[in-house]
């Protein structure tokens, strides 16, 4: 396809928030064009033969709870375009160290009978958010907003603003659902004595119940290349390999989304933005980094506890004290010696990321932002701590610090998976303080990253509502035109 001279938008950057908003303005009629530094499209969404030929292996991300609850990839046909989700038996697995684990299956009443004496507890506190998921993936996955569903939203926020620990301390009482909720609070990369911790473990639980943790078929990949192939039936254009350093390298265009960070925006935008914005900006807080390990392996992982491989996800660290430790550590600066790790086993459920009889392993950590410290040995105890004999399966290993990472998504700012610090501040201003956290005081020119509400994973919502911003400032100056 010819690349015309002159679009009505430009969309900077190819992972799920770039995609979005690109097919949201094709949708609409616009003509767009998607730019893409790196070579493959996708960011976030991509996939490799990161060890071995015929070994597939998710570059960040794998699991895709939000993916599948995300209103704006529902209303998509992604099935036509080659995505096929896969929902193993039970979406989390988390072992302990007596060779049993508790799983979070779809139904409530059989996690209860993993985290024993708290069963009743954690149904208490986990039904009523189940039964609501529909409304609350919707009120969640929005920029701030006036609520259409005020009583779901109050049932969630009452525990939602409370710090993960206290939470867990308070409601149950043995250390199986403790340790259960504090791996999936983890995932705000916070430690969690932090206001609103708790609502990551709310979240990620209840979309587990609601809806499953899912993963595509093929490899993360396999959605990039679905909405890309779905903007292009839209008449969407994309060019790869086309690094934007500063506004003269985009075409002639009305409107302009980045798919970046606060810091890049910056710099690519150079004097644009003046005064006030322009240090809201350079004030952005970016959170602690990842080490990654992708592994070729010589069969399953060998779990103590057996039902581990009834799960895709499997979350180590045990205890909410051990869990806690570990995250403390990070914001802190210090490398953890137990490492709270996540673990995703994708080929038990897809054969297609392995040859036959063989495996892959995809584990990260969190360490302090730009950590130069080797996580490897520190990962792999831990994996064998709860699966003997792990090590003696390994065949080959592909290891991404934070400048690695960094280097494969530019958006990855020392490590920072998650497009910016997740406290309290920046969950309720993200990038700055606005009522339109997506338009910039540069006309024409938006921010669409997981910088912006509603934050990071891979649901596309931000790239959504920047793509309606920008619609909305597309059609207000046609009409100021034509009138």
């Amino acid at each position: 396809m010819t690349e015309r001279n002159s679009y009505d938008a430009v969309v900077i950057g190819s992972g799920p928030n770039g995609l979005a908003a690109a097919i949201t303005l094709a949708r609409a009629g616009r003509s767009t064009l998607v730019i893409e530094a790196q070579a493959g499209l996708g960011g976030g969404m991509r996939s490799a033969e990161l060890t071995l030929p015929g070994f597939t292996h998710d570059v960040c991300s794998a699991i895709h709870p939000l993916g599948v609850s995300s209103p704006f990839f529902r209303a998509l046909p992604l099935g036509e375009h080659g995505l096929e989700w896969i929902y193993p038996p039970a979406p989390l697995a988390h072992p302990f160290d007596d060779g049993t684990a508790a799983l979070l299956e779809r139904s409530i009443d059989a996690t209860g009978l993993g985290v024993g004496i708290d069963a009743a507890a954690y149904k208490k506190l986990m039904q009523p958010l189940t039964d609501d998921w529909e409304k609350l993936s919707v009120e969640l996955l929005a920029p701030p907003h006036l609520f259409r569903h005020p009583i779901a939203m109050m049932r969630f926020g009452l525990r939602a603003i409370r710090p993960a620990r206290g939470l867990a301390r308070s409601l149950f009482e043995g250390e199986r659902a403790r340790g259960l909720f504090a791996g999936l609070a983890a995932h705000s990369i916070l430690p969690l004595d932090r206001m609103m911790t708790a609502s990551f473990g709310l979240v990620l639980g209840a979309a587990g119940h609601a809806i499953g943790w899912p993963l595509p078929r093929g490899g993360s990949q396999k959605l990039a290349d679905a909405m890309a192939s779905y903007l292009k039936t839209l008449g969407g254009e994309i060019v790869t390999g086309r690094p934007v350093q500063s506004m003269k390298d985009l075409p002639r265009h009305r409107a302009a989304l980045f798919d970046v960070t606060p810091r890049q925006l910056l710099e690519i935008t150079g004097d644009l933005f003046t005064g006030r914005y322009r240090r809201s900006l350079a004030g952005y807080r970016y959170g602690p980094g990842s080490f990654k390990l992708d592994l070729a392996l010589d069969g399953p992982i060998p779990w103590k506890a057996k039902e581990c491989a009834r799960a895709a996800t499997v979350h180590l660290g045990a205890t909410l004290d051990e869990i806690a430790a570990s995250e403390s550590s990070v914001w802190e600066g210090r490398t953890p010696e137990k490492p709270y790790v996540l673990v995703a086993q994708q080929s038990l459920f897809d054969e297609t990321r392995a040859p036959a009889g063989k495996h892959t392993a995809w584990a990260y950590c969190h360490v302090p932002s730009g950590s130069e410290f080797d996580m490897t040995e520190r990962i792999e105890t831990q994996i064998e701590r709860f699966a003997p004999g792990f090590r003696d399966l390994i065949i080959a290993r592909s290891c991404m610090g934070p400048s690695r990472l960094e280097r494969h998504n530019a958006n990855y700012i020392g490590g920072d998976i998650g497009g910016g610090a997740n406290d309290l501040r920046q969950l309720l201003m993200r990038p700055t303080l606005s009522l339109n956290p997506y338009a910039t005081p540069a006309r024409g020119v938006y921010i669409c990253s997981s910088s912006t509400p509603p934050g990071g994973g891979v649901h596309g919502m931000c790239g959504y509502y920047a793509a309606l911003a920008a619609l909305n400032q597309l059609s207000a100056t046609e009409r100021k035109a034509d009138g």
